[in-house]
């Protein structure tokens, strides 16, 4: 879910510990769990919000136009029964574009095609389900070339491996 938080508009917010996976409710009388860290998915949750924090600032598509309808765009927003969601994000150039794609189900998805604006590569700045944060490591080995397909309203689309409860950010690159 951090990755649909960080991909979507809007200001992104943690609470206490969140960064890392705290489980216990913040008190202020105590220090917050630290010693989670030691274990191999508190570290996940906490490299992967750092992470993020570095495909924010570096994608100018996902803050520039952070708060006007034209930095945002639904790809599909329709599939009840996948449970998949896709959005564009745009930033002020014309090639500043990022697709957000998230499987929010336990079942991985194989070639699904989602409609794309432009022709070009769709490199996979991030992939939650990476080992790095404790996930499978099912992805798109590195990103995707769109094709003539026609899907979703558009000319070109990309056939992507949707990793289980993951979501994946690319970067357009003409």
């Amino acid at each position: 879910y951090f990755g649909f938080m960080w991909g979507h508009p809007g200001k992104k917010l943690l609470f206490m510990g969140g960064e890392f996976g705290q489980e216990n409710e913040w008190n202020h009388d105590t220090s917050l769990d630290w010693h989670l860290l030691e274990q191999p998915e508190h570290e996940g949750v906490r490299t992967l919000v750092g992470d993020l924090n570095g495909i924010y600032r570096a994608l100018p598509a996902l803050h520039q136009r952070d708060c006007v309808p034209e930095g945002f765009e639904w790809l599909i927003g329709d599939d009840a029964d996948d449970s998949v969601v896709a959005f564009l994000r745009r930033g002020n150039g014309p090639d500043d574009l990022a697709v957000v794609v998230c499987n929010f189900t336990p079942v991985p998805r194989g070639a699904y095609r989602i409609g794309v604006p432009s022709a070009g590569r769709y490199r996979e700045v991030i992939n939650t389900d990476s080992a790095v944060y404790g996930g499978s490591n099912m992805g798109n080995l590195g990103g995707v070339e769109a094709e003539p397909i026609g899907a979703h309203g558009r000319e070109h689309s990309i056939a992507l491996t949707l990793p289980p409860l993951s979501t994946m950010i690319f970067e357009y690159t003409p």
